[in-house]
């Protein structure tokens, strides 16, 4: 039996987030006899999208300057017409030569728009062909809020046009989409809920430090960073720390966090093993991002969150509340954050430890490929 052949579109602009997330589903769908190509329009990460899946790379490779608001290319220079027209065509050329059964688009169309220079072509060109891949749509469990006119119903529309489902990673117990998303009503009928994406709870690591503070890639971080370190200074027995600043953090200001390190505070750029050093950790300060979230809820350790709120961000500010109204977490408004503040949090945080919500459904990944091929076998 042939395996049913999956084109997965990812575009991760200023962390890694998203194709984090996008690998571990892409892996359970391996697992489960899926033949997975991965296409990503961003600059590398290392380690991902992981091993075993098939990669393709968009040429001009982008990211996003000042926010999420322009592209681009990895000289830094403004994509332009010419690099959106060579990224549109190796896309299509692409899914003509995979053919796949199922099409997933990370983000879009609830989010993405950047990229609908050549995303509204793909979707087109899906429309199109015969037999006619199923697409879905892949989202995390909290939108950003729209706040321009009309794109909301965009999104809408797209939904009911091109999309066969929409897979919303989150547990219904934690979130909804209609939390974040106005117009839920209307693609009702399209929503299925995956479950929280998580890896396997970590084997703890015998390196062992008290608190383990974490940037996500580092590129917004730094304000977070600079007052948890200045709070280890001002709490009672801080205990050995580990501070990873993400890849992306320039080097001036990795080289003067990392001048303050010492035999009790080490200062990393980035560790393979963070997931395990959570296990072992009795708290863990970070932003709010999905995947550090699950990765803390499954280690067990205590959270206190300081969620990413530039620029009008709002999914990390609703996470970081809905965990503290379930006693799973404390946070900080990013806008507020000093050391005193920190080092209040961190007592608080630490009363946490070990709490779980018993019914959260965080095998998201696995229930993916269960629901893709439930989803194949109804289309026929």
């Amino acid at each position: 039996m042939t395996s049913p052949r999956v084109l997965f579109y990812v575009q991760h602009l200023l962390g890694i987030g998203h194709i984090a997330r996008a690998s571990l589903v892409a892996s359970a769908l391996m697992e489960d006899g899926f033949d997975v190509t991965m296409v990503t329009g961003g600059l590398p990460v290392p380690g991902f999208p992981g091993p075993g899946i098939r990669h393709v790379r968009l040429m001009p490779e982008v990211t996003s300057r000042e926010g999420f608001s322009g592209l681009q290319d990895i000289d830094g220079a403004a994509l332009g017409p010419d690099g959106e027209r060579r990224r549109m065509e190796q896309l299509l050329c692409v899914l003509g030569e995979t053919r796949p059964d199922i099409v997933i688009t990370e983000a879009f169309p609830f989010g993405r728009r950047q990229m609908r220079f050549e995303l509204l072509p793909f979707l087109d060109a899906i429309k199109a062909m015969r037999p006619k891949p199923l697409l879905f749509a892949s989202i995390r469990d909290i939108l950003q809020v729209n706040k321009k006119p009309g794109r909301d119903e965009e999104t809408v529309a797209l939904i009911k046009e091109h999309f066969h489902r929409v897979l919303v990673h989150g547990d219904r117990g934690l979130t909804r989409i209609e939390d974040t998303f106005p117009l839920a009503s209307e693609i009702g009928d399209k929503v299925l809920y995956t479950g929280l994406v998580a890896p396997d709870a970590p084997v703890p690591s015998p390196e062992k430090y008290r608190v383990v503070v974490s940037a996500g890639g580092g590129a917004v971080g730094q304000k977070l960073l600079n007052a948890a370190i200045a709070a280890r200074n001002l709490i009672k027995s801080p205990g050995r720390w580990c501070v990873i600043t993400g890849p992306n953090l320039d080097a001036a200001s990795f080289d003067a966090l990392a001048s303050q390190g010492g035999e009790d505070m080490h200062v990393f750029r980035f560790r393979s093993d963070f997931r395990q050093l959570l296990g072992s950790a009795e708290l863990s300060i970070s932003q709010a991002g999905y995947n550090t979230v699950c990765d803390v809820l499954k280690a067990g350790c205590g959270s206190l969150l300081v969620p990413f709120a530039a620029g009008g961000e709002t999914e990390q500010t609703a996470r970081a509340v809905k965990l503290r109204e379930l006693g799973l977490a404390e946070f900080i408004e990013e806008a507020e954050i000093t050391p005193e503040m920190v080092a209040a949090g961190i007592d608080k945080a630490l009363a946490q430890r070990g709490k779980t919500h018993p019914e959260l459904n965080m095998d998201g990944a696995r229930e993916t490929a269960r629901l893709l091929r439930q989803e194949l076998s109804q289309a026929g």
